[in-house]
């Protein structure tokens, strides 16, 4: 089989990008409210992240993905902060150190958009993700910022760029 590899979406990676997000929040029991599950952009990935400052990468292997990850600008907020945003994989994914891959290649084009930071909201019980992102140096947070409308989300990161 082909080595797994990170690029940018593609139209047509919609469908299997939302369904990736969906099944992980739900093997997860994320609430379907307050979280990412209910953004509208679920269906419109490479849409959506085709606006200034944004980039969104999926995870492919052997003409089949299993994950992805993005960065935009943080919305409702002034300043200049990117968001880490649906940053998921699927379990065969896991453990492989592809999500490290993942978050070089997100913070890699956050510094090249020129953001100062980068935030990012998890649950609490995720903590392999969490462990992950405190081994790039992000600090916890007392409290959200800016309104991504994922009030489900009790654990706010931020990393100087």
């Amino acid at each position: 089989m082909e080595a797994p590899f990170i690029r940018p979406i593609k139209k047509g990676d919609d469908p299997s990008v939302g369904q990736i997000i969906r099944s992980v929040l739900e093997d997860f029991n994320v609430p379907k409210v307050g979280t990412a599950y209910a953004d509208k952009s679920l269906d419109c990935m490479f849409e959506t992240y085709q606006k200034p400052n944004t980039a969104y990468f999926v995870l492919e292997e052997g003409n089949r993905l299993i994950g992805g990850g993005g960065i935009a600008p943080l919305e409702h907020y002034d300043g200049n902060v990117c968001e880490l945003q649906k940053m998921y994989f699927l379990p065969e994914a896991r453990g492989r150190g592809l999500g490290t891959e993942m978050i070089d290649r997100c913070l890699q084009q956050a510094r090249i958009f020129g953001f100062d930071q980068c935030y990012l909201e998890t649950m609490e019980y995720m903590e392999a993700a969490q462990k992950l992102y405190k081994k790039y140096g992000f600090q916890y947070l007392q409290g959200p910022m800016g309104d991504t409308g994922h009030y489900s989300c009790g654990v706010h990161m931020i990393l100087t760029l």
